[in-house]
């Protein structure tokens, strides 16, 4: 059953917490469950010390600063702390995130609270930084294609080229232009039935973007190994040399395998970085061999499941995702 008192949200936090001590190599995704439910619960000063906790210098670095750092930003701003909470966004602006969840949360926080202009230059920011004009826009920047369409429409703009991308990315029943409507939701106050009737197909249809968004909570992953971790993965496990005859070949197949899935139609794409701690962990809690090769598969999959997963493609832009420093385009984006 879904928490769904204050009391619930606690008590859940509390088991989240008990986890995160158990498996600290999950602390990250599962503090930040935990703080989602205490600021649910009501508990905000709380759940602002386990972001606290994630950002100091004392414990083990946040894999992702920038997006706690914006969570953070938005759960102060909710119990009084605007100063600071825009403070944070503009480090986050200044820092320039390369991934679309941090920019996303920060200028929706400006939204929540009425900044249009400052939510809209958000939204823009980030989009020229993480799109590149003529390609493919990654699944988890479509959200911010969104949000700046939103923001647009309440501003009563004009749609630009980023709108009308935004628009055929949208692929729900009713157009994103009804949806984000400034004067839908007077007709709730209607006393007609042919409007509320619309409004009703309107909040179904954006009830179905959620439901799809939920119903993917991470992505089909592909797994992937650093150089020296392969190394010391099949130093340990020979009978894995099947698998990875060696480094390059292996990064060629993550990319390969990655295009085949976008081609057969796959979206919501992402690639895991393995370790050999982690990874004998996970041999261990399903009671398997690592030396299984079936037991990959599986394991990419918890990877995901935690949050672990980087989007693909990578902007061509962008760093490569296989840690060569080299540019996506000029490294395994090169077709």
């Amino acid at each position: 059953m879904r928490p769904d008192t204050p009391a619930e949200h606690i008590t859940e936090a509390e088991r989240l917490l008990r986890t995160a001590t158990r498996y600290p190599e999950d602390r990250e995704p599962l503090l930040l469950q935990a703080a989602a439910h205490l600021e649910l619960a009501g508990e905000r000063a709380r759940a602002a010390t386990l972001y606290d906790d994630l950002l100091t210098a004392d414990g083990a670095p946040a894999d992702d600063p920038h997006l706690v750092k914006a969570l953070k930003a938005a759960n102060l701003w909710e119990y009084g702390h605007e100063a600071e909470a825009r403070a944070i966004i503009d480090g986050l602006r200044v820092a320039a995130p390369r991934a679309a969840a941090p920019w996303t949360i920060a200028a929706e926080t400006l939204e929540a609270h009425d900044e249009l202009e400052a939510a809209h230059e958000l939204f823009s920011a980030a989009l020229a930084l993480l799109l590149t004009p003529g390609e493919e826009v990654p699944y988890a920047t479509q959200s911010l294609l969104t949000g700046r369409h939103r923001v647009r429409r309440l501003r009563g703009s004009e749609h630009d080229d980023w709108d009308r991308l935004a628009d055929t990315l949208h692929t729900a029943e009713v157009p994103l232009d009804e949806l984000h409507d400034p004067k839908r939701l007077w007709s709730l106050g209607s006393s007609d039935p042919g409007e509320l009737k619309a409004e009703i197909t309107r909040l179904r249809a954006e009830l179905g973007v959620y439901r799809t968004a939920l119903s993917r909570p991470f992505p089909v992953a592909v797994l992937h190994w650093p150089a020296a971790e392969l190394a010391e993965l099949l130093a340990a496990y020979p009978a894995l040399a099947a698998e990875y005859p060696d480094h390059a070949g292996h990064l060629t197949a993550v990319e390969t395998a990655l295009r085949d899935l976008h081609a057969a139609g796959t979206a919501n794409l992402g690639i895991v970085t393995g370790t050999i701690p982690s990874y004998e962990a996970f041999a261990a809690s399903e009671a398997a061999s690592p030396a299984d090769p079936n037991l990959l598969p599986l394991y990419a999959t918890t990877l995901a499941a935690r949050g672990r997963a980087l989007p693909w493609p990578p902007a061509r832009s962008a760093a490569c995702w296989c840690g060569s420093g080299d540019v996506y385009r000029e490294c395994h984006g090169g077709s």
